[in-house]
């Protein structure tokens, strides 16, 4: 059977059928899970290839996995990148992603709102390995020019904030950093490829937790890094990927792989010295999710729209933020950036603050008090007291975490049933 080319291909086809040849794997029509260690070569001449990057293949199963790398090769198609790197958890994702240009010295410039565990990580552990994080307002351009400085190596976004679920400028944001010769790194995790392919509007780089929507049953963890292969990571500024590396007897990832100088290297070189490795196992569980995404994600972008509409309408609720309401602060930027829906995740504010809020979640029956998101099954939360707690308090008011706020991950349940435990759960 003559396979068709990828760019005929569309999102949910290459959710199922992506990279993959059953003829190749004894005629399995699933992904087999490679549960192995190690794989034999065939000679000496075999391995030492293999070692020096001169051929491609498996020499162990922390850098690389026949499993794993089928859903790398799936995740790449999908966001349209030219390969990706799956890891251990979305927080392994998030520091390779910046390890692999970063070093002692140099700057990262990122939105602060973000994520609490991403704020933490990059205040505290980065900032301890010398890296400094600046952190901005994600609508204001000045701020983001004004600490560009020779050290830069970065811009850092989520494409829908957490929590506050501000949707950026992906594209303005884009080309401000290629004016100062940097990537533009973005968090995709909420909108999924499905929603939103950041690298159509100019980002370099994509991350997710594979942990929320990608797996969407809340089974396992893992991360991944995508790479465009569209960054000029020969301007000068990014010597680790340019210059002879001498781990690979002086060989420079941009002569040797081109486009894919940025992925070569991180697989290579950071995720054998590291380790954050995703196991085979999971990669099959995530696999298995990715052939639903599509029909999920439109399921939780409806069921959120409804829920967002009901609590607006609640005497008890005293404000609702979701990116498709129209009086949402990005509801224009979700519009350009998220035409095929805003997703599954809304927050909203208790009458009564803190205590109405723990009450409400302490009430609820169908919705699962957790922290995850991206579930099939519908979620709340009280970050205040929770993913956020780590936080300072004037950090959490830069991520617009107040007292009162809930935050809401919709499922894919019948949305009758998710009403009407709200509606029990909020009564007085």
């Amino acid at each position: 059977m003559t396979e068709l080319r990828k760019e005929e291909k569309g999102l949910a086809t290459l959710a199922i059928h992506g990279g993959y040849t059953a003829s190749k794997h004894l005629g399995a029509t699933n992904v087999p899970i490679y549960q192995t260690a190690a794989y034999q070569f065939e000679n000496s001449e075999h391995s030492a290839a293999l070692f020096n990057m001169e051929q491609e293949g498996n020499i162990y199963s922390r850098i690389s996995n026949p499993t794993t790398d089928l859903l790398e090769q799936r995740l790449a198609a999908l966001e349209g990148g030219v390969g990706a790197l799956v890891t251990a958890s979305g927080q392994s994702a998030a520091l390779l992603s910046i390890l692999n240009i970063a070093e002692t010295g140099d700057e990262i410039i990122a939105s602060k709102n973000l994520y609490g565990g991403t704020i933490t990580l990059f205040t505290y552990t980065l900032q301890r390995l010398g890296i400094t994080i600046h952190f901005v307002d994600q609508n204001d351009l000045d701020q983001w020019q004004k600490h560009v400085n020779e050290r830069t190596k970065a811009f850092y976004i989520e494409s829908i904030s957490n929590p506050s679920l501000d949707v950026p400028d992906i594209e303005e944001l884009a080309n401000l950093a290629h004016q100062n010769g940097v990537p533009l790194i973005v968090d995709n995790t909420f909108a999924t490829p499905v929603l939103l392919r950041p690298f159509e509007f100019g980002a370099d780089l994509v991350i997710h937790s594979t942990t929320k929507y990608i797996g969407g049953h809340g089974n396992t963890i893992g991360g991944v890094v995508v790479d465009s292969g569209k960054f000029p990571w020969d301007n000068g500024k990014f010597k680790r990927l340019s210059d002879p590396d001498p781990a690979y007897h002086g060989l420079s990832y941009i002569e040797h792989v081109g486009e894919q100088a940025y992925i070569t290297k991180l697989k290579a070189q950071l995720n054998r010295d590291i380790g954050a490795t995703m196991a085979p196992f999971n990669a099959f569980l995530l696999i298995q999710g990715l052939e639903t995404l599509s029909l999920r994600m439109e399921r939780h972008s409806t069921n959120a729209l409804a829920v967002a509409n009901f609590l607006s309408q609640h005497p008890q609720v005293e404000w609702v933020n979701y990116p498709g309401l129209e009086n949402h602060s990005t509801y224009t930027l979700a519009k350009k950036y998220l035409d095929h829906g805003q997703g599954g995740i809304l927050t909203f504010g208790v009458k009564g603050g803190y205590e109405a809020a723990k009450r409400f979640i302490d009430k609820v029956q169908l919705f699962t008090h957790a922290a995850n998101v991206g579930d099939v099954r519908s979620l709340v939360i009280h970050p205040s007291s929770s993913t956020h707690h780590q936080l300072t308090n004037e950090q959490k008011i830069a991520a617009g975490v107040s007292d009162d706020l809930v935050r809401v991950s919709v499922g894919i349940e019948d949305i009758n049933d998710l009403l009407a435990d709200l509606e029990q759960a909020l009564a007085e």
